[in-house]
C-alpha cells in the first residue's frame, strides 16, 4: 500500500499521473504512478521495473505492507 509518510495514511493520497509501459505490445515492464495528498500536499511517485523486478519510491510518500497507523 502507499501511504504519505506526513499523514500516514493512504485515505487522502490521489493519483494524478499513472503510466504503464509495453516492451513488446503484449507485457508489463513498468509501472509508474505520481502520488498527491489532498490532505497536506504531500507528492511522491512510486515505480515498479519489471525486468528488474524492483520498486521504488520517491518523495513523500512510501510502500508498505503494514496496515496505515490512520485508516
Amino acid at each position: 500500500m502507499i501511504t504519505c509518510t506526513n499523514c500516514e495514511t493512504a485515505q487522502f493520497l490521489q493519483i494524478t499521473q499513472s503510466r504503464v509501459y509495453f516492451e513488446d505490445g503484449e507485457m508489463i515492464n513498468e509501472i509508474s504512478e505520481t502520488y498527491e495528498c489532498t490532505l497536506c500536499g504531500a507528492t511522491g511517485k512510486y515505480v515498479y521495473d519489471e525486468d528488474r523486478d524492483e520498486e521504488t519510491v520517491t518523495g513523500e510518500v512510501e510502500h508498505t505492507t503494514e496496515r496505515p497507523k490512520y485508516a
